[in-house]
């Protein structure tokens, strides 16, 4: 039997592909096409027995020839010879072959069973699991089943085997959209129906899909396509099952975004389940009445009900102590996964709940690419996601009704757990629960659990004295007693006599916020001198944590000895440990920090320099950074000077990575000094230009944009040029990317003239080079050449070369666009050329852009194609959706140019979903305008209709001239 023959390798076949055979690695000679045809048909047999007129009929139909037995023979001599050691898997009985293969030796087996598992996973609700198994099977096929063989068997079997594939393919599909992935299935579904346009089953997917990706009138469409291709090829309707879906979409049926087509099974355990719940504390005290009051509300969501519960109170209560303890003893209840958020509603900034839900969604399973822009387009998704799952979600630190709304799951069998310093009556359907302090009692085991029986037994009048000036505060009499456990020479006594002495802030403790400052006091007033410092000087920052290494830059000291002061910090409660290397403060601890910092940080002027060391190793860094990707790009010898370093990278990897996952720390410190003047706003500006590929990758534009906006302004105030000629380059930026070409030209045309009034090369060089872009945009080829000449004196004249490229890439474009083909393409060879003498990293990919869409316009396709491709995978692994979609982009209209209209249509597709919430609407318009007409040229008029007509709305509101190449298309369809 093949398989593990004792020979240590295995015989393995394949026939979805080419037939072929290895014993281990080692590919055997499998003969003739007509040998290899004997093989398929064994191997196709399952191990049973093939008689040889059955095998003659199979290789050589009705008319074999005369030595056909004796020819049958050698084929089968020839094989046992290929097979070496194991001669014996070709077996002869009664007249006969037959070939024994063991389970996993055949790619058809393996499918099968991969399909099998498949089926069971998705009936069990684990549709993840069988969407992963679907695929390892659809990957088996390599080509045409039984590539190169003929005969009538390997022909039905060749049909048989790719009809299989198709069904398991629209079966993957199908899970695809129950998971959520209906915008990634878009494109493949486009190129499918292409393929197979009376496939009615691969038309109702792409239906659905359409619809789910806000595409109605697409979706309209494609039911009108369909049914004018039945009636024109087969003159039949359109299938039951169709008819009824379009008639859903007409009616906005509410279901489909909740249910796929066909029943939803309960999902089963190995769904991907979120475990976001922070870790309960192992010393949880007290609280018996609420806790068990809130684990009854949380049980009646696994019935029919969806629960909310509300915890409020005071900071420094134990909202968050009780509502984690309470959802983990809930876990059991929602089987399907908890989620936690801190909504931040106490600090000066909250989560926004976009946001929000965009983190949920992820952890959900949802891709990026999936996830729509807008809040209530997020909110619907993630209700629609959690339909059929119980999960719970832990909505810490609202700051009012409104913020949470958004993020209720709204399902039933799901929960939501909040808690918030405000009591939420306006938030309907909630159970509240006002927490107040505990009891003595209960204050008093807590203190003796984290001190030890030992020591408070001795003096039990004394602890009850330190919990009672803590004010029965649980957070107070935690920071109280691990004080206390620190210090192994301290007695209870000690720790209550010190606590005594500050009974003006025990006063303090009476209500509101001040309360919770005098809680923090306590823990404060102990620390050591370095501890108190660092306290106070890390609550300056604003975002949403800080890393070690920037710790160290506020503090000024070493990485070790800021370490060890944030880990102490760490024990006393008063500073949280986000992650490895990562630290965060609770928000009403930052507020007291930053009161502390105000009230007892001497001389004044260090709070300052303790945020001028900050921003220092911000810019430092990010220039670093910088540098790693444009060498050669002068901007860096324009920076403002910094005097405090950053972190250096020798792997462009770890520095894109760097600046990526400190964004919103960076962005956060950029936005803090909006009101600064003088070399400090310079050195805000120039952090912004210095990582100004945050606006670039989607993620962070938005924060991006905001914090350029609020430096303009700060520029304007303090009357500085040189700040406000690069903070409206900075803008000139953000809105290019974002497609607001109007904004931006302004933006640009106002640098370009600050920059000559002082004669920063800064506005020069890149706003004058933006501005030949905007140009090109908006048809304005004369200006645009003006401009980008400019922009190339500039560049030139300041010894920047990877300018240089730049502008010789956009002034290529200018050329294309006035029919100056030749010029065009050697000027893209030029700026390639450059890229490739600097061996520049990922922007290398922009020249290999320009050149891409100039050998495109000048009829060299393959080469284009080539260019375009080599380009693709540089800007996703540098993060650059923008430029991933736009390049998808370009080698659509390539596709269509040289009339491979599926593949035109499905790259479309595929830029699309590539920019959603970037680039902005007139890129989209242009997207649709070639989508549409590679759909038209399929055959499929009502969806190219659909995207021309968006397209033309698109432009119109837009005031671009492309509207009239809109209607042009749209006259001749509209008239049909």
């Amino acid at each position: 039997m093949a398989g593990d023959t004792g020979h240590g390798q295995a015989l393995r076949f394949t026939v979805l592909g080419p037939v072929r055979a290895w014993r281990g690695d080692e590919a055997l000679n499998t003969g003739s096409p007509q040998q290899r045809a004997l093989l398929a048909a064994l191997l196709l047999r399952g191990g049973r027995t093939a008689t040889a007129p059955e095998l003659v009929d199979a290789l050589w139909g009705e008319e074999p020839p005369h030595a056909a037995l004796a020819a049958l023979r050698t084929y089968a001599s020839r094989l046992r010879k290929a097979f070496g050691p194991d001669a014996d898997a070709l077996v002869s009985e009664a007249g006969g072959y037959a070939i024994r293969v063991t389970d996993g030796c055949l790619d058809a087996d393996e499918a099968e069973r991969l399909a099998a598992d498949a089926e069971k996973a998705r009936a069990s609700g684990d549709r993840f699991r069988a969407r992963d198994l679907m695929n390892q099977a659809l990957a088996l096929w390599d080509g045409e089943p039984l590539a190169g063989l003929s005969g009538p068997y390997a022909d039905t079997q060749r049909a048989r085997l790719e009809e299989w594939h198709l069904t398991l393919l629209e079966t993957r599909l199908d899970v695809d959209l129950e998971v959520g992935g209906h915008a990634e299935a878009v494109s493949e579904l486009t190129a499918l129906t292409a393929a197979y346009p009376l496939r009615e089953r691969l038309r109702e997917l792409l239906m659905l899909a359409l619809y789910r990706s806000g595409r109605q009138a697409e979706a309209l469409a494609v039911y009108a396509d369909t049914r004018r291709l039945l009636a024109d090829e087969l003159g039949v309707d359109p299938c039951s099952e169709l008819s009824e879906l379009q008639q859903r979409i007409l009616n906005a049926d509410t279901e489909l975004n909740v249910h796929p087509a066909g029943d939803r099974p309960s999902l089963g355990p190995t769904f991907i389940r979120p475990a976001q719940l922070p870790a309960t504390v192992p010393d949880f005290t007290g609280r018996a009445s609420f806790v068990q009051e809130l684990g009854d509300q949380l049980a009646t969501a696994e019935g029919s009900v969806m629960a909310v519960s509300a915890v409020a109170g005071i900071g420094g209560v134990g909202k968050t102590t009780l509502a984690v303890h309470v959802a983990h003893a809930a876990r059991h209840h929602f089987p399907d996964g908890q989620l936690y958020v801190d909504l931040q509603g106490a600090g000066p900034v909250v989560a926004e709940p976009e946001a929000v839900l965009g983190s949920f969604l992820r952890a959900l399973g949802i891709p990026d690419s999936a996830i729509p822009d807008g809040m209530e387009d997020r909110a619907a998704l993630f209700r629609s996601t959690l339909d059929g799952r119980r999960v719970l979600t832990l909505l810490d630190n609202a700051r009012d009704a409104a913020q949470v709304r958004p993020l209720l799951p709204g399902n039933e069998g799901c929960a939501a757990l909040v808690t918030s310093r405000v009591r939420m009556v306006d938030l309907a359907g909630a159970h509240l629960v006002d927490l107040d302090v505990m009891s003595p009692e209960e204050a008093l085991v807590l203190f003796t659990r984290i001190v030890g029986p030992e020591r408070v037994s001795a003096e039990r009048d004394a602890a009850m004295d330190v919990v009672a000036a803590c004010g029965f505060l649980p957070l107070a009499i935690r920071i109280a007693a691990s004080r206390l456990a620190a210090r192994r020479t301290w007695t209870v006594s000690v720790l209550a006599r010190k606590l005594a002495d500050e009974r003006r802030r025990l006063d303090e403790l009476r209500a509101g916020d001040l309360a919770v400052k005098a809680t923090f006091e306590l823990g404060y007033g102990q620390l050591e001198p370095g501890q108190a410092r660092a306290f106070r000087l890390l609550g300056l920052a604003d975002g949403p944590d800080i890393s070690l290494a920037a710790a160290a830059a506020v503090l000024d000291l070493g990485p070790d000895a800021t370490e060890e002061l944030l880990e102490s910090l760490v024990d006393t409660s008063l500073l949280e440990s986000a992650a490895p290397g990562r630290y965060r403060f609770h928000d009403l601890v930052r507020l007291y920090a930053r009161a502390c910092a105000e009230r007892d940080e001497q001389p004044p002027a260090e709070r300052d320099a303790a945020m001028s060391r900050l921003l220092d190793f911000y810019l430092a860094t990010a220039a670093g950074v910088y540098v790693l990707e444009r060498p050669g790009d002068q901007l860096l010898t324009h920076l403002t000077p910094t005097t405090h370093p950053g972190l250096t990278f020798t792997d462009r990897t770890a520095a894109g990575d760097w600046l990526f996952a400190e964004a919103g720390c960076l962005l956060a410190c950029v936005r803090q000094h909006a009101s600064a003047t003088g070399d400090t706003l310079r050195r805000a500006v120039d952090l912004l230009l210095a990582a100004k590929d945050l606006a670039e990758s989607g993620a962070d534009s938005r924060q991006y944009e905001q914090a350029a906006s609020a430096l303009l302004t700060a520029a304007q105030g303090a009357g500085d040029i040189r700040a406000e000629g690069r903070a409206r380059t900075v803008l000139t930026h953000a809105h290019s990317i974002a497609g607001r070409f109007g904004h931006a030209e302004e933006q640009a045309r106002r640098a370009v003239l600050l920059g000559r009034s002082c004669a920063d090369p800064i506005p020069c060089c890149y706003a004058s080079n933006n501005r030949g872009i905007i140009a090109i945009y908006e048809h304005r080829y004369e200006d645009a050449e003006a401009h980008i000449g400019q922009a190339l004196s500039a560049f030139r004249a300041d010894g920047n070369r990877p300018g240089e490229a730049s502008a010789l890439s956009n002034l290529s474009r200018v050329h294309l666009e006035t029919g100056r083909t030749q010029s065009a393409v050697r000027l893209a060879e030029q700026a390639l050329e450059l890229y490739h003498e600097l061996n520049v990293s990922w922007r290398l990919a922009n020249g290999l852009y320009a050149y891409g869409i100039a050998l495109t316009r000048a009829g060299r396709y393959e080469e284009a194609l080539g260019r375009l491709a080599e380009a693709l995978p540089v800007f996703h692994d540098n993060r650059q959706r923008l430029w991933e979609g736009m390049t998808l982009f370009r080698m659509a209209e390539l596709y269509l140019a040289t009339r491979r209209h599926a593949q035109a249509a499905s790259y479309a597709e595929q830029a699309l979903v590539q920019i959603r919430g970037i680039g902005g609407e007139w890129r989209r318009g242009n997207i649709l305008t070639v989508l549409g007409r590679s759909l038209d040229a399929l055959g499929q008029q009502g969806r190219a209709h659909a995207c021309w007509t968006e397209a033309l709305a698109i432009y119109e509101a837009l005031g671009s001239a492309e509207a009239a190449d809109v209607r042009d298309l749209l006259t001749p369809a509209a008239a049909a």
